[in-house]
């Protein structure tokens, strides 16, 4: 029988499934707070994730790119707008248009008119946008100032470590036009191609990312610069997601859906996929997991130091009753004391630490 994950994980109360974007999210219908929408969006992740591993991988997978979707959908004005009409909303005529960041930031307490009339003669001075001279003049983190800049612009703002693309929608896009763009594609929803950037994206990248979308609609969601670059560091490892690997992949699509069975002369190519697909999950092995949660982080940490203290205690029973014993002080306390928990010290960081 299968699980009712909505209920059994989120505790949504039996009804229409899947549930509409509000109910999901855990927030009254219709509701405007963009940063409640995001902090609850937070919470069930959380709580989603600890199902990722186990017999409910793929539910918990499929429950995550649910979850994303209807967050970044209520966090872009436009997109939400139509998604309340289609939901029944009426909207009032008069209603004004989107603050500037400037102005969001002042809302929310988060700078003063001072420092704001100091930030935009900042941008002007050194030619940069009003976002950037915020951050680098220190007057709110970049995360801030990015949800600001997306407010104003009626886009959704990502949080690209607690989110994980989907595989497929990362595949079509290769590593070198990720890197060169700098843009990090996320999910197709709806008919429409989310994706990842520091800033809106472009004409001219929009229509390479429809050639390879088969002309999908792309709708821009903002992140961080130091958020995007560590994620397509980590889903465009090197190695993965080439530009003839994804060629060959939608190749293979395409052939896949123009034959509904393969015939005897298929037989000779079908001996050379399996040593395919086994060369694809070595390649991309490293970049299908997501980034690590706190509770994860934290382990690894324990991990570590508990490694290291055992390395300690070990080297101190060589040196004393193995290797020199009643011996207090030579050539094999340097060597076990430094070398052991030293190397158990590496060993840990390339493994564990170094992997965020």
């Amino acid at each position: 029988m299968a699980i009712d994950v909505y209920k059994e994980w989120l505790g949504i109360p039996e009804g229409p499934r899947p549930p509409d974007h509000y109910a999901l999210l855990r927030v009254k219908q219709f509701d405007d707070e963009f940063d409640r929408i995001r902090s609850n969006y937070r919470k069930l992740n959380s709580i989603v994730r600890k199902y990722a591993t186990g017999q409910y991988l793929e539910e918990s997978q499929a429950l995550l790119n649910e979850l994303a979707k209807a967050m970044l959908c209520l966090t872009d004005a436009e997109r939400k707008r139509e998604y309340d009409e289609s939901q029944g909303r009426e909207f009032p005529e008069d209603e004004t248009g989107p603050k500037t960041i400037d102005q969001v930031l002042i809302s929310q307490k988060h700078i003063t008119r001072e420092q704001a009339q100091q930030a935009i003669e900042y941008a002007d001075q050194a030619g940069l946008g009003v976002r950037d001279a915020l951050v680098q003049l220190k007057m709110v983190e970049p995360d801030i100032a990015t949800q600001a800049l997306a407010q104003e612009l009626g886009l959704s703002y990502v949080d690209l470590n607690e989110m994980i693309p989907d595989d497929e929608v990362l595949d079509r896009l290769p590593r070198k036009v990720a890197r060169q763009y700098s843009v990090l594609p996320l999910f197709l929803d709806d008919g429409t191609l989310l994706v990842a950037g520091v800033h809106q994206i472009d004409h001219a990248v929009e229509d390479e990312l429809r050639l390879r979308y088969d002309g999908v609609p792309v709708r821009t969601v903002l992140a961080t610069k130091g958020a995007l670059d560590a994620a397509i560091g980590k889903y465009y490892a090197p190695g993965a997601r080439s530009e003839s690997a994804t060629q060959q992949k939608l190749a293979a699509g395409k052939a896949a859906a123009g034959k509904p069975a393969a015939g005897k002369t298929d037989k000779a190519d079908s001996k050379t996929k399996p040593e395919k697909a086994g060369a694809e999950k070595t390649a991309q092995k490293a970049v299908r997991r997501g980034p690590k949660t706190a509770e994860q982080i934290g382990r690894d940490r324990q991990i570590t130091i508990i490694a290291v203290c055992w390395s300690v205690f070990l080297a101190y029973v060589l040196d004393m009753y193995v290797l020199t014993p009643r011996v207090m002080f030579d050539a094999w306390t340097f060597v076990l004391w430094l070398g052991l928990p030293g190397i158990t010290l590496a060993v840990c960081w390339f493994q564990l630490l170094s992997k965020r």
